[in-house]
């Protein structure tokens, strides 16, 4: 599973990357951690406001 974390770095896009993580772990997911910052990645999810998620590329 990948999982990206959509945010160009503000505390609360770290604070998704480690809830993200956090959850990966108790739940015992094999996942990929992707950190994706440049704006116009974010902006082809469609994505508006920061943070965000995509699981799996949706």
């Amino acid at each position: 599973m990948k999982i990206e974390i959509l945010g160009i770095g503000c505390p609360k896009c770290k604070q998704a990357e480690a809830n993200a993580k956090e959850a990966i772990k108790n739940l015992g997911l094999d996942a990929e951690v992707e950190k994706i910052t440049d704006v116009n990645e974010i902006t082809d999810f469609g994505v508006m406001s920061t943070p965000a998620l995509a699981v799996m590329g949706s």
